[in-house]
């Protein structure tokens, strides 16, 4: 069943385009994501389906129920929409129960009640209930966000940066527990973010957003492996593009050795290409006669992503066990072990 649906949603400010023709269909029960950089038109987006934002263009379809077209604008009170903000938006006078029950005034008190305590738990914050947010944590008072967001009930949960003003290692353990709640809550969610660990820790399907454009719509193993364009394949993980050119058969020459690649669209034998490689590309091996040159390191506890210099000056990743730990300007041994290749026909 068909929970959200964007048909060619267009939104602007003036002249200004700010959202161009998106499309998107999410399913029940579905995590999705809206990745990209800032300035994308990523939280707009997120606005209009909120009904914070009239759209110039397009419709905006909830459970087959039309909400946004020119000219017409359901309510956000009157969506079945549930909010998680940046900020939190908590009350700070009422207590974290009174906060999490706010939208059940139409409930009898002892099923409002209900509804609290289970949440709570569902939230790891069972036994909290009496506390006042400034008692909390910050990522105590993100679950309790999430619980007032859930507790109506709503068709949808849109996430606007809900993790932003976390440290990175409580963002990244809460984006898990998140998604867990809302899978055992059964809800469809639309989550918009910047950070792409965030993007892959929590959602089925993520929308990669560029100049207002959904660039690739897919699964984030797709997105990584299979990018559509190079922004994609720019924005999405690390990588570097190196030089290339297209031999038979769909193989590929670059400097470390030869690859099995799709044929780039409209490009045939010959045509030079650039070739996207991984980190996990490149394999240290001490016994091999390919050296390159170690001219930065960053150490990730487990690893160490080096950058290394190839003979022809060219720089590449390599995401290296931190046992092997080379100094700058060591050269070091590597193999080309490239699953997925993507290469695109070389700009200009």
């Amino acid at each position: 069943m068909t929970k959200l649906e964007l048909k060619a949603v267009v939104q602007r400010y003036g002249r200004q385009t700010i959202v161009n023709g998106v499309d998107f269909r999410l399913e029940q029960g579905s995590i999705a994501c809206l990745l990209g950089p800032s300035g994308c038109g990523k939280t707009t987006l997120l606005r209009c389906i909120a009904g914070f934002e009239d759209v110039s263009g397009g419709e905006i379809l909830i459970h087959d129920e039309v909400m946004s077209r020119p000219g017409l604008r359901v309510p956000p009170e009157n969506r079945q929409v549930g909010m998680v903000f940046q900020d939190y938006a908590l009350f700070p006078h009422l207590t974290v129960e009174r906060n999490v029950g706010f939208g059940l005034g139409g409930m009898s008190a002892a099923a409002r009640s209900q509804r609290v305590d289970q949440l709570l738990a569902t939230v790891g914050l069972g036994g909290q209930g009496s506390k006042f947010p400034h008692e909390l944590s910050g990522g105590q008072q993100q679950r309790v966000a999430l619980a007032r967001a859930l507790a109506p009930r709503p068709e949808l949960v849109l996430l606007d940066e809900p993790f932003s003003n976390l440290d990175v290692d409580l963002r990244e353990r809460l984006s898990v527990e998140v998604r867990e709640i809302l899978k055992s809550e059964g809800m469809t969610a639309v989550l918009v973010t910047h950070d792409q660990h965030e993007a892959f820790a929590m959602a089925d399907e993520i929308g990669v957003m560029y100049e207002g454009r959904i660039q690739q719509w897919d699964s984030p193993y797709n997105l990584y492996h299979r990018p559509a364009n190079r922004f994609v394949a720019d924005f999405v993980g690390k990588g570097v593009f190196v030089p290339g050119r297209l031999l038979a058969d769909g193989q590929v020459e670059i400097e470390l050795g030869v690859l099995k690649s799709g044929v780039p669209t409209g490009c045939g034998q010959g045509c030079r290409v650039d070739v996207l490689l991984r980190p996990d590309d490149l394999i240290h091996d001490d016994a091999s006669t390919t050296r390159a040159e170690v001219r930065l390191k960053a150490f990730r506890g487990a690893d160490i992503l080096y950058t290394l210099r190839l003979a022809s000056g060219s720089e590449v990743l390599a995401l290296v066990p931190s046992h092997h730990n080379h100094a700058i300007g060591e050269h070091i041994g590597v193999r080309l072990e490239a699953d997925h290749v993507v290469a695109f026909p070389r700009a200009g």
